[in-house]
């Protein structure tokens, strides 16, 4: 380590998040905040009602848990004013001779720092005070539940702390932009449309709770409750859409052409391969003649070396006139068209041939390109989510197909209302790893892309990829990785509430 070059930037807040997403950022930090405060509530009041008979005994037990919170605090703090100091010896060491005692003696001076040793004494002092509070309850309630409940404590009094510094945070960071924009003449008014957007997302909130309450009433108060639910519905996406294009416009383009891209993507490619897996899988589940070979043929794109095969679909579809797939389709009489090389939507390619000039660019769809990498996916992912989708019959018992034959069911009555039903928790497995796997698919995306589709086949990861590595913009370009991981962990949770739910286990 003595030799490293590594030499920090300034500390810079959240530019860079405002840099991608705009003012949008404050409003997902000040969610972030709340969100934990609300989870942090949720949570101790759920250790209430397991322990009824808490009295004293609770309240007491909540100081080891506030200092158990305040050690994991400090030592956070602890860290941030301690890696600066370590980071600055790339500066320190420039123009001598680089020795490890240098570096040894320049390391021991970061750690004994002023602020550095302030905050180690007040982390050494609340883990004292933890450790003696913890062995003073041990000695009055000497149980296992004890500790159970403390490091319960703890982690709500620790979401606590961290939810009150990202709201204190952000508040600072936007009263610093609103009085930046004010001092240079800008426009400050993304405070507004913030606290229109907050009070949309409030009106969603409370019209799925009113929807979502209403199936328990009766009928009369049951249409009532969800009429009125509707109307919060549609004021509250009334507010957000008057507000929300403002916002997304103050954000990186790039960012948002990649968003709707890698939509464009997983909406394109996990309907059509989950389907056709699911059908796949109950065709060769039936030990039809030969159904063995197509299990091998089937999976073999899978493991098939992703450049390897992207290259030579990139070959299939070349915009040449000998290209294999053109060559088809001018025997078939039909034009050869662009594929990789194609930027126009497919859609407004439809438009196109049927003589309309006029199509409004918002419902062009997603490129001709990114279709034919969204066709390679699909080939790709489809002999594995087959495999797995037969491994999921092989668990249904095939007595009960075999009854409901017997009482005069088709073969689709079957498969509609027993095989599918019961094949919910593979269907939910193959959703949730599709998600999360078209949201950072890169390889066959970064082989198969070219500069003539005008970056219409640039998902969000290939965008990252390109801000890191060609524009060497490292710290916004682990923003926009981090952004992308929030996105995934909302529709992971999206899907884990919609369709977790609806799963049967039998």
């Amino acid at each position: 380590l003595h030799k490293w070059r590594l030499k920090r930037g300034d500390i810079i807040g959240l530019t860079n998040y405002t840099n991608a997403i705009g003012p949008l950022t404050y409003l997902l930090v000040f969610g972030l905040g709340v969100g934990l405060l609300v989870f942090a509530f949720v949570r101790t009041r759920h250790a209430v009602k397991e322990n009824k008979e808490g009295g004293l005994r609770f309240l007491v037990l909540n100081v080891p848990g506030i200092l158990l919170a305040g050690v994991a605090l400090t030592f956070i703090r602890w860290t941030v004013l301690l890696l600066p100091n370590v980071l600055d010896i790339a500066d320190k060491i420039r123009g001598v001779e680089k020795t490890r005692d240098l570096f040894m003696q320049l390391l021991q001076e970061a750690f004994t720092t002023e602020t550095v040793l302030a905050a180690r004494t007040t982390m050494f002092w609340f883990i004292l005070a933890a450790f003696l509070a913890i062995a003073v309850t041990l000695y009055f309630w000497r149980t296992p539940k004890t500790l159970q409940l403390e490091f319960e404590f703890a982690v709500n009094w620790f979401l606590i702390g961290v939810g009150v510094i990202l709201l204190v945070y952000v508040y600072g960071e936007m009263m610093t932009a609103y009085n930046t924009a004010v001092q240079t003449g800008e426009d400050p008014g993304f405070l507004p449309q913030l606290i229109s957007i907050a009070s949309g997302l409030i009106l969603l909130f409370i019209g799925w709770k009113l929807w979502h309450r209403a199936e328990d009433q009766p009928s009369n108060l049951m249409f009532l409750l969800r009429l009125g639910a509707a109307m919060v519905f549609v004021v509250g996406g009334w507010i957000m859409i008057g507000e929300l294009p403002v916002i997304v416009a103050a954000g990186d383009p790039d960012l948002w052409v990649g968003l709707r891209a890698t939509l464009f993507y997983a909406l394109g490619t996990i309907p059509f391969q989950l389907g056709i897996s699911i059908f796949l899988a109950v065709l060769l589940f039936q030990n039809l003649r030969g159904s063995q070979m197509f299990r091998v043929m089937y999976f073999m794109p899978y493991v098939t070396p992703v450049v390897a095969s992207a290259a030579v679909f990139r070959q299939l579809f070349s915009n040449r006139l000998q290209a294999p797939v053109n060559a088809g389709m001018r025997l078939l009489g039909l034009d050869p068209l662009q594929w990789l090389w194609e930027p126009k939507g497919i859609f407004q390619l439809a438009a196109l041939k049927l003589g309309v000039t006029n199509f409004p660019e918002w419902a062009a769809g997603p490129s001709l390109a990114l279709v034919v990498i969204m066709t390679f996916s699909i080939w790709v992912f489809v002999g594995y989510d087959t495999v797995i989708y037969m491994a999921g019959l092989g668990n249904i018992p095939r007595e009960l197909g075999e009854a409901a034959e017997v009482d005069g069911a088709s073969r689709w009555q079957v498969f509609r209302h027993i095989t599918f039903p019961l094949l919910s928790p593979t269907t939910y497995f193959l959703t949730l790893i599709s998600v999360i796997g078209t949201f950072k698919a890169f390889n066959h995306i970064w082989v198969m892309r070219l500069d003539a589709a005008l970056g219409t086949t640039d998902t969000f990861s290939v965008v990252i990829f390109t801000e890191f590595f060609e524009k060497l913009r490292y710290g916004y370009a682990s923003a926009m990785a981090f952004i992308l991981f929030a996105i995934i962990l909302a529709l992971t949770f999206v899907n884990n509430k919609v369709q977790g739910s609806r799963v049967f286990y039998g």
